[in-house]
């Protein structure tokens, strides 16, 4: 038996859509965007709401620690800041630890970390800006063991 397609009636929504099936994309998105487009108005009080939303969330956020005081020490006004957004970014996508490796050997090694330490009021902030340093100054992790750890921490720390 050989299976026959019924054809079904091309009325309503069914008749658009397979009038556009195949239309070329700028045309049919020329009157999408004009349909879209927002008189200059709505457009500055959806501006300005935003940015008062924006404004209130920082001011209620700011001082509370943990990740929120590490962001705004680490801002991406900042190469520090970038760099390690880049790491964040970039460690979601490197499957093999040694491409990881040498990615934070890189990122972490070239940064200013010194500059930061012990400028935040947060004890998490701080103590992150200590391993970033320690982070940065240790290159073979490889070398590292459990009976020479405290022996490099403290020539790292004694340097300082």
């Amino acid at each position: 038996m050989i299976y026959q397609q019924k054809k079904v009636p091309q009325t309503g929504l069914r008749a658009k859509i397979t009038d556009v099936y195949r239309q070329d994309e700028a045309s049919a998105l020329m009157p999408l965007i004009a349909e879209a487009t927002m008189p200059p108005e709505i457009v500055t009080k959806i501006q300005q709401t935003a940015r008062a939303l924006v404004v209130a969330v920082r001011a209620k956020r700011l001082g509370k620690g943990g990740l929120d005081a590490f962001m705004y020490q680490y801002h991406l006004s900042s190469e520090e800041g970038i760099a390690l957004m880049c790491l964040a970014e970039a460690l979601l996508r490197i499957p093999d630890k040694e491409t990881q490796d040498k990615l934070i050997r890189d990122k972490l090694s070239e940064a200013d970390w010194k500059s930061y330490s012990g400028k935040s009021d947060s004890m998490f902030v701080n103590a992150a800006t200590w391993g970033l340093m320690l982070t940065g100054k240790i290159y073979n992790w490889d070398e590292l063991s459990a009976k020479n750890l405290w022996g490099n921490l403290r020539k790292f720390t004694a340097r300082r």
